[in-house]
């Protein structure tokens, strides 16, 4: 996997077991005769070997395609599809775009379909965020890695933090990019900006958010996170109409509780089946009672020390303050890793990224190495016994 410069690990805890109600969709890489009927299609990026586009309206179809798809496997002898897409959860009401497919569903009614076959039941091998296995973990039950400070790639600009853009980010496995934002009141924007928009601009939030939505529609197999840092602590309100004009907002996840706890997030499955594959942090000043769709931070997420200019890169928290050990234990958390050295520039001390470090701060192990931070996390009382 190729990183760019220094990135963030979202490091969740584990989960206990859950026993969920769930419907099975089961879509196979070949296409079936019959009464299923298709129309060919590959998603790009990764998943090359998944060639089926199913349309489905109402709940009768999908009922049917259901069963069409479940005869046709309990009547196979061999398998010889190169990929079969075993998910669990139930479909939306929302028109559902994340399988490159509509799949429109029924909210008041949930079918279940189950078949009996002698034959061994399929076992998926279309990943989620990389990997098939987590398909069938909840949110916070897996490992993210992410990109700080996404957006900001200038060359020859001492506060730039990364070499390659959003999309080459997300195309490389990054699945959660953080950044600041900076309010302009003049023209009532707002920008990712690295402490001062004189220093670095990136653009308005609304072009990030629009090309982060545009990987994540071409990639349905896909959860990614982003976490907004609101610099001037405006009102939320101000994000929505970037979040909303991007289309951003169309993939915003919006949790059943305020807040959610370690054993509260869905499956990546049921994240996908739904079409709710963004989800939306923010650090300071989020009102999930007046803007659900961008969560609080700090309610749900606690991060170890923000810009880190130690290269041993403790694991202990620091934001929010005063968060007790239990309460750390029932939340994800955030491990910041990405080193910085401090300079004084016109006057003004700035932390500036240490893009000469760059090799060692991104290894697997070693001296200040992110294998070593993870490795560290992974010790401590709070985290999870092994990283995935």
């Amino acid at each position: 996997m190729l990183f760019s410069l220094p990135i963030t690990l979202l490091l969740a805890i584990e989960a206990h077991a859950q026993t969920q109600t769930a419907s099975d969709i089961i879509l196979s890489g070949t296409q079936s005769t019959g009464s299923l009927t298709s129309d060919l299609g590959v998603p790009t990026g990764s998943y090359l070997s998944y060639s089926t586009t199913v349309s489905v309206n109402g709940t009768t179809a999908l009922f049917a395609i259901l069963t069409a798809v479940a005869n046709a496997s309990s009547s196979t002898t061999s398998r010889t599809s190169t990929s079969v897409s075993l998910l669990h959860g139930s479909v939306g009401a929302s028109s559902v775009s994340s399988l490159n497919a509509t799949m429109t569903g029924n909210p008041t009614a949930s079918r279940t379909t189950s078949t009996t076959s002698t034959s061994a039941a399929p076992t998926n091998t279309q990943a989620c965020n990389n990997y098939p296995e987590f398909c069938e973990r909840s949110y916070s039950n897996i490992t993210n890695v992410g990109a700080h400070n996404s957006p900001f790639v200038a060359r020859n600009n001492a506060a730039s933090n990364q070499q390659l853009g959003v999309i080459n980010q997300l195309d490389d496995g990054i699945r959660m990019v953080t950044g600041e934002t900076n309010y302009n009141a003049t023209t009532n924007t707002v920008s990712y900006c690295h402490t001062s928009c004189d220093l670095l601009n990136a653009g308005t939030a609304e072009d990030f958010f629009t090309n982060v939505t545009r990987w994540i529609k071409t990639h349905p197999y896909d959860v990614v996170t982003l976490l907004i840092v609101n610099s001037d602590y405006i009102n939320v309100n101000n994000y929505t109409a970037p979040i909303v004009n991007s289309g951003l907002a169309n993939y915003a996840y919006v949790p059943p509780q305020i807040p959610m706890n370690i054993s509260s997030w869905p499956t990546l499955s049921n994240m996908i089946l739904t079409g709710k594959r963004a989800v939306i942090f923010m650090d300071y000043n989020a009102n999930q009672t007046e803007v659900p769709y961008i969560l609080d931070e700090f309610s749900q997420m606690w991060e170890t020390p923000f810009s880190p200019t130690n290269r041993s890169f403790p694991c202990t928290q620091e934001r929010p303050p005063g968060l007790s050990q239990q309460d750390a234990e029932g939340t994800m958390y955030l491990a910041n890793h990405n080193l910085n050295t401090e300079i004084s520039l016109a006057g003004t001390s700035l932390l500036v990224p240490t893009s000469a470090l760059i090799n060692e701060t991104n290894a697997l192990n070693g001296t200040g190495s992110l294998g070593l931070m993870a490795n560290s996390c992974a010790g401590k009382s709070f985290a999870v016994s092994r990283l995935t």
